[in-house]
């Protein structure tokens, strides 16, 4: 048993509401992987496929061999490419196709990333929301329990609910890489 297995059998045997939780948010997350790996195109498949492999060692070792056979054969055994002027073509050729395929993947993984991002940013904004809402309902109930507010002067601010906006306008004032307008 692994760490987290066993992390995660201690959690459901504890707290197994909490266990149901996490498995319900694990099982969504892995369900929208699939979904977006099930929605790629064959072109997506293709880059994705093309930009693995060309990150791997096995990429390189291939290179090795044939770049060392090309130059092996071409200066030991029979000169077919003078000045290595086909080596060269051939290689780039490579280096515009890979540097495609890596665009078309990194793109269709930023734009992944965006989406997580935003959701990210709409769980937050929720968490405010909630909390916003919650530390409401408590000031409530301290007040009719006749409760004082432990002279904490932020409660009231803390109620108020934030502005995304307001918060987005200062952090873009304040950053030094701002983009003019």
């Amino acid at each position: 048993m692994s760490g987290s297995e066993w992390a995660g059998s201690r959690l459901r045997r504890r707290h197994p509401q909490v266990a149901k939780v996490i498995e319900r948010n694990v099982a969504a997350i892995s369900e929208n992987r699939k979904a977006a790996e099930r929605s790629r195109s064959f072109q997506h498949h293709l880059a994705d496929f093309v930009t693995r492999f060309a990150g791997s060692m096995t990429f390189v070792y291939l290179h090795v061999i044939w770049f060392g056979t090309w130059v092996t054969i071409n200066l030991a055994v029979v000169r077919f490419d003078p000045n290595f002027a086909a080596l060269t073509m051939i290689v780039s050729l490579e280096a515009i196709f890979l540097s495609v395929f890596i665009l078309v993947s990194q793109n269709r993984q930023a734009a992944l990333t965006e989406q997580h991002a935003e959701l990210d940013l709409q769980m937050t904004l929720l968490d405010e929301y909630e909390t916003t809402r919650i530390l409401t309902l408590v000031k409530a109930l301290a007040e009719k329990a006749g409760i004082a507010d432990a002279g904490d002067p932020e409660l009231e601010e803390l109620k108020q609910d934030v502005e995304p906006q307001r918060v987005l306008a200062e952090i873009e004032k304040r950053r030094p890489d701002a983009l003019p307008k």
